[in-house]
Order: structure tokens, then C-alpha cells, then sequence
């Protein structure tokens, strides 16, 4: 075999330093395959070496936590003997350089994370960034990502429910594609990976595999730059219709007593799965990789070893229940191989046509990966901008600009190309601030948000990772669920700069004061680091996925007013916060200044409050006040049902700043007139502030002497992306 060299190693990712690293694990020199497995579970991607330091300060329990991180999906208990399995992934470097296969990947992915834990998924959610519309590729990765999205999700026919959508220039040449699934399991029958049973059989399922994304997981750990497109190989290719096989065959098989452990294979396909699961169980394994069902000739061990073709799983089974298990494969039409067997050596064996290709060992492989701590610089923290320095825009003027700017306007263009309603239970469909799943069969549901706000994170990592946790939780309590817990998708540029590390770090620290402030744990996630092109990083995107619970689905509520004559309500202070507020961006051409500072034991007494208001029965509708600010919130509500408002501002602060200031924990409720008194009332015991600024009724929405129609506003809401996306689709 042809020796290692430098410029070999280095094609792997793998720095110097690490490569010293490898030679004392292995006490020799590592051939290409074995060299190729550690680039893997050495990557960025795997083995999360430049923020497991940070991540370890999470809080990641509570009560009701079955499993919080460290396996395929978190696990959160709901009673009743049921449990929620979720997480969220990232499929950013794959969707950028193929968007429909990367997304659809992504979604792919996802899935196979939460069915491997024995649950049914139930719901999928996204959040994607995209570049500055104006930028010459976004139309065409917009237009891709969510055909690929689309078409992995209705085929697999789990409902699509909601997500997230910004445009900014800084992902022009690095979009984010996260995805999210929610799963429903049994509590007492729940799956994991941890390999037992010494001689036990190690079973392959599913689909062929081939010579697609392999290097995937180490493409995701590194910038890109101007050959970026060459990486197409890297890419996976999905089938819907194999997954789909795959949920119920795995289910089916989930319900007879014969696995011991399971997990999928994503990143790093078989090199991940196979370690992993020796590595939790303490022990060895060995493989014939002549058994691996291929469906391409001549793949070599390093091929086989390192492809991320889909669709794949691995299990351990107890011994003697390989035809109970190949049976079912057989019966959904899935590729069945038993491939090797657990063993007491503690190291992975590799053979190909009855030769040794690899002989490594697990534990300092996957636990010895490396673990930097590495240089940070706290950002600057930026000044604040003074709302009499901000230029006043007439209110409804202003409202139709940022109504129909990208952020802001109208994703039913993307959402209406998912099937957000198959299986039946989605009871509040895109659009509003969460989206609402009835547990099938039963009262209960849950609701569920993605959340963040890149430009907050930029101007200041610490308040914006913060503020990311704390809108989640004000979309769950908005629904009327009690918000449980969250996974997040850590999207970072290039940590070894100490800057971007430093936004990396802080970000961590503000999630984790908001999560435990709020008893919200994290219970998994994901971390993309690398996300630069040629040297300009994204803006930092710790989006978090919540999940939260209704005892009863018919207490929640929805954004849409319901009866003309009701009190419009806000809970929550006014101070017309406008730094890094879209008014700012879109209006003044300014994109500085701190962002809104978030008071978390405010948020949490809100939260309460607001939850025991819609149990109550006191809330007509409630809409939570973020982006764009509180008239764009009104706005928002009246748009939904098509009854109008009027609205009484106050003379401090100016218009412009009690219109569209950004200040956090506020939400606007509907109030009937006989229960205001009770809302107002409730709201003091909690010391709450609570007001009443106007009346639902009429068609239009008036405020400071100026009026629209909601027909003008809708019209101004829902034009931008369909007239973006019409140049893309009449290109083709």
C-alpha cells in the first residue's frame, strides 16, 4: 500500500498535530482506510471537538427528561405512558452545493434519528437562511431546497408544519438547511445504541449501498471556497419511498422482542454507526465487508466504509432472531445482511475478500477525538441606538414596507408545497406562532416552533441566544402548551478565529442562562461550524427547536382575531427598543445597534400568565411580539381572519417606537369585554404589565390618524415571494 503522505493527510482534514495524535492511538502508521475513519470521526461534523467544551454547560435535565443528548434524538416524557422523541439537524454544505438532494437528504435524515428510537414521526419543521434575493443563485437554491423538502416529506407523508424563512446577504455563498422531526413512542419501549451481547450478529438494512456522499461528514467541516461545486459527489441521494419502507419495517420489527440496539447511519454511514454503538456498549466488532449489500462493483473498504448512501440502518440482534428480523425486511422489500458479530476485544476489524483492511481501536478513536478549548474573543458589545436618532415613517406606510419585505412577507409559497395536513392531526397549520399536533387518538397535542433571529446574535451572541430560547418559549405559550424542552442547531462560521469563536461561546452561555431560567432543557441538537465562503462567515444562527404540551387541544389558541368588539390587550412594556430592529434595516438602511435586552424571569411570569389565561378560557387569540414589532403583530392577526382594528397608541413612546420597536416578552391577546376585567386583574397579581390599545372590527387597521384596508395589507403581505420565485419559475 502506498504510504501516507502530508498532502494526503491534509485532504482528510486532519491537522498535524492529530495525525501525531493517530500514530500513538495506533502505535504505526494507518492505512488510507483507517486513516479515512478517523477523518471522519474526527471531523467537525462527528465529533463536535470545537464546542463539546460548551455544550457540556447546558442544562440537559428535568423531570420529565427520558434522554437528553448523547443519542440519535432527545426524549421527553408526556404522560400517559407516551413519550416525544425530537431533534434538529443541519444539511447546510449539501443543500448549498445540491439543493433539492441536500434538503431532501437532510429531511431523510432526520427522520431516520427519530424512528430509530422507536417512535412514529408525527411532524417535520424547518428553518432556512437563505442569501440577499437580489444575490444571482438564491432564486434557484430557494426554489430547490423546498422542492427537496417538499417532495422527501410528502412522500414519506409525515405532515410539513412550519418553519422558519430569512433572507441575508450573509448567506450568500452558505445557506442553512435544519431540519426538524417529532416522533411518538410508547414510553416503555423506547430504543438506543448502545451495542450488547458479545458474539452477537451486526445486521445491515435498508438500502445498497454506493459511492454517494462519501467525505460528506468532512466536506461539512470545512469553508468553502471558489471549487465548492466540485463537492457534488459529496452529496447524498434520497428515496422517499425506501424510508417509507423503512419506518414501518423498522416499527414492525420495534414490536417483536429481538433488537438489542439500533442506530442509523448518517453522517459517516457505517464508520459512525459501527462505532458508536461499540463504543457505548464497551465492546468490539468485526465485519465482513463482502457481506455489505453494494450497488455499484469494484467499492473498496475505504468506499464502503465512508459512503453516506441513505436509507441505511444497523442493529445488534439478540442471538438466533435473525430470521424473525430478515422476515420483515423481506415482507417491505429492504435489503438484509448480517455483516459481522460483536466481539470482546474492544476494536473494530474490518475484512475485504479475506483480508484485514483495518484494525483500530474504538474507545480512543471515539473517545479520544480531540477536544479544543479553543481562543475566543468576546464581541464588542454594540451601542445603543436611541429612538430619537431613528427618522419616523407615517405608521401604515411603513407597516406595508416591512409587511412585504423578505423576512417578513408571506411564506405560503413554501408552505403550500408541503403536505401540512396528511395523517390527519395538524391542528394549527403554517402561519401562526407554533405549529399544533393532536396526539392521534386523544385530547392531548403538542406545539411546535423553530426559532431565531440571526441579526439579534450578531450584534450582540450572548442577548441573541438568549432571545432565541426565549421565543420559543413565547411561541409554545402562545398556543396555550406548556413549552418542555428544545433542541438546537448551532450554525457558526470558522471557530479556529477567536472572533467567531467568541460569538460561538456566548451564544452558549445565553441559551444556557435562558434554558435553565426558564426550565426549558436541552435534550439534543447539532452543531454546523464552517459555514464561510471564502473567508466571510454567516450570521451566527443558534436556531432552537421547542417542543411543548396541551392537555386539552381544544384550549389552544390561534393568532387570528375571531369577533369584531373584543379589547385588543398587550402584556408587557413599550419602549420602542430599535437596535438591529427591521424597522432600522428596512426602513432606514441601517443594520447597528444592541439588539432588544431579554428580562427572562419576566418571560417566564408572561408565559404563565398568558398559558393560564387560554386554560381559563379568557383568550379569544394571542400572537406573540417579534419581528417588526407590535403593529406588525396586530397586523399579522388581523390578516389571518380578515377582521380589522383600531388602535390607541400612546403618546410615550413616539409613534415609530411604540409601533415597531422590538422590545422582547410581549404578547397581544383578544379579550371579550366581560372577560377583561378577570385578564387585567390576573395580570397585576402577576405583575404584568397589561393594557388595553384598541378594538378588533371593521376591515381595516388604524393607528395614529392613518388607516389600510386588511385586503391592501394582505395584498402587500403575499406578493413579494410569489413575484420573487415567478422569475425562477418562468425560467424553466
Amino acid at each position: 500500500m502506498s504510504r501516507i503522505t502530508p498532502e494526503i493527510i491534509a485532504s482528510h482534514g486532519i491537522k498535524p498535530d492529530e495525525y501525531t495524535r493517530i500514530l500513538e492511538i495506533m502505535g504505526r502508521e494507518p492505512n488510507l482506510t483507517e486513516l479515512g475513519i478517523f477523518s471522519v470521526m474526527w471531523s467537525e461534523h462527528c465529533s463536535y471537538k470545537s464546542s463539546k467544551k460548551w455544550l457540556k454547560t447546558l442544562p440537559t435535565t428535568a423531570p420529565w427528561v427520558i434522554c437528553g443528548p448523547g443519542e440519535n434524538a432527545g426524549i421527553i416524557d408526556i404522560g400517559d405512558g407516551q413519550a416525544i422523541v425530537f431533534k434538529m439537524e443541519s444539511h447546510n454544505h449539501p443543500s448549498f452545493i445540491e439543493p433539492y438532494q441536500g434538503a431532501a437528504t437532510g429531511v431523510g435524515g432526520i427522520l431516520r434519528d427519530v424512528f430509530t428510537m422507536g417512535a412514529r414521526p408525527i411532524a417535520n419543521m424547518n428553518a432556512l437562511r437563505f442569501g440577499d434575493p437580489s444575490h444571482p443563485k438564491t432564486r434557484h437554491l430557494v426554489a430547490g431546497v423546498v422542492a427537496g423538502i417538499g417532495g422527501y416529506g410528502n412522500c414519506v407523508g409525515v405532515p410539513t408544519v412550519g418553519g422558519e424563512t430569512n433572507f441575508h446577504k450573509s448567506y450568500n455563498g452558505n445557506i442553512l438547511v435544519n431540519a426538524m422531526t417529532v416522533g411518538l413512542a410508547d414510553a416503555s419501549n423506547i430504543f438506543y445504541s448502545a451495542a450488547a451481547g458479545i458474539g452477537n450478529p451486526v445486521v445491515y438494512f435498508g438500502s445498497k449501498t454506493g459511492r454517494d456522499g462519501i467525505h460528506g461528514a468532512t466536506m461539512a467541516s470545512a469553508e468553502f471556497d471558489e471549487n465548492s461545486e466540485e463537492k457534488r459527489p459529496t452529496v447524498q441521494v434520497g428515496d422517499p419511498f425506501t424510508e417509507k419502507l423503512l419506518i414501518e419495517a423498522c416499527l414492525e420489527l420495534m414490536a417483536t422482542d429481538t433488537i438489542v440496539a439500533i442506530q442509523d447511519m448518517g453522517a459517516a454511514g457505517l464508520t459512525s454507526s459501527s462505532f458508536e454503538m461499540a463504543s457505548k456498549g464497551g465492546l468490539g466488532v468485526e465485519l465482513d465487508l463482502d457481506l455489505v449489500p453494494m450497488r455499484e462493483d469494484g467499492m473498496s473498504a475505504y468506499e464502503i466504509m465512508l459512503s453516506e448512501s441513505q436509507e441505511r440502518m444497523l442493529m445488534i440482534l439478540k442471538p438466533g432472531k435473525e430470521d424473525v428480523a430478515r422476515a420483515i425486511m423481506d415482507k417491505w422489500e429492504l435489503d438484509f445482511a448480517v455483516i459481522g458479530t460483536l466481539t470482546d476485544t474492544g476494536r473494530m476489524v474490518l475484512k475485504r475478500h479475506g483480508k484485514v483492511e483495518a484494525d483500530l481501536p474504538i474507545d480512543p478513536l471515539a473517545q479520544a477525538s480531540p477536544e479544543y478549548d479553543r481562543p475566543w474573543t468576546a464581541p464588542a458589545k454594540a451601542p445603543v441606538v436611541r429612538l430619537e436618532d431613528v427618522p419616523a415613517h407615517p405608521p401604515i406606510d411603513a407597516l406595508k414596507r416591512l409587511l412585504g419585505c423578505p423576512d417578513l412577507a408571506s411564506k405560503r409559497w413554501i408552505y403550500q408545497q408541503y403536505d401540512h395536513m396528511v395523517m390527519g392531526d395538524t391542528v394549527q397549520r403554517p402561519g401562526g406562532d407554533a405549529a399544533v399536533v393532536r396526539i392521534h387518538g386523544g385530547r392531548k397535542a403538542v406545539a411546535i416552533t423553530t426559532d431565531c433571529t440571526p441579526r439579534y446574535c450578531q450584534a450582540d451572541p450572548h442577548e441573541g441566544g438568549r432571545q432565541a430560547v426565549a421565543e420559543a418559549y413565547r411561541n409554545t405559550s402562545a398556543t396555550g402548551a406548556t413549552p418542555l424542552a428544545v433542541t438546537d442547531n448551532l450554525n457558526f462560521g470558522n471557530p479556529e478565529k477567536p472572533e467567531i469563536m467568541g460569538q460561538i461561546v456566548e451564544a452558549i452561555k445565553g441559551m444556557g442562562e435562558a434554558c435553565r431560567d426558564l426550565d426549558f432543557p436541552v435534550v439534543s441538537g447539532n452543531v454546523s461550524l464552517y459555514n464561510e465562503t471564502q473567508g466571510q462567515a454567516i450570521q451566527p444562527t443558534p436556531a432552537i427547536g421547542a417542543v411543548g404540551l396541551l392537555a386539552d387541544v381544544g384550549k389552544h389558541t390561534t393568532i387570528a382575531f375571531k369577533t369584531a368588539g373584543n379589547a385588543i390587550v398587550l402584556l408587557g412594556e413599550c419602549k420602542g427598543w430599535m437596535g438591529a430592529s427591521l424597522y432600522l434595516r428596512e426602513l432606514c438602511g441601517r443594520e447597528e445597534g444592541a439588539p432588544p435586552p431579554v428580562a427572562l424571569h419576566r418571560e417566564r411570569r408572561k408565559g404563565e400568565l398568558v398559558r393560564a389565561l387560554i386554560a381559563d378560557g379568557l383568550v379569544r387569540a394571542c400572537h406573540d411580539v417579534s419581528d417588526g414589532g407590535l403593529l406588525v403583530a396586530v397586523a399579522e392577526m388581523a390578516m389571518s381572519s380578515g377582521i380589522g382594528a383600531s388602535l390607541d397608541a400612546p403618546s410615550s413612546p413616539a409613534l415609530h417606537g411604540w409601533c415597531f420597536g422590538e422590545d422582547q416578552g410581549r404578547y397581544v391577546l383578544e379579550v371579550h369585554p366581560d372577560d377583561l376585567p378577570g385578564v387585567l386583574e390576573a395580570a397585576l397579581a402577576k405583575d404584568v404589565g397589561a393594557r388595553v390599545i384598541g378594538t378588533t372590527g371593521g376591515h381595516a387597521l388604524s393607528v395614529g390618524g392613518q388607516s389600510a384596508g386588511i385586503d391592501d395589507l394582505r395584498t402587500a403581505h403575499e406578493a413579494w415571494l410569489p413575484a420573487f420565485m415567478g422569475a425562477e419559475m418562468s425560467g424553466h
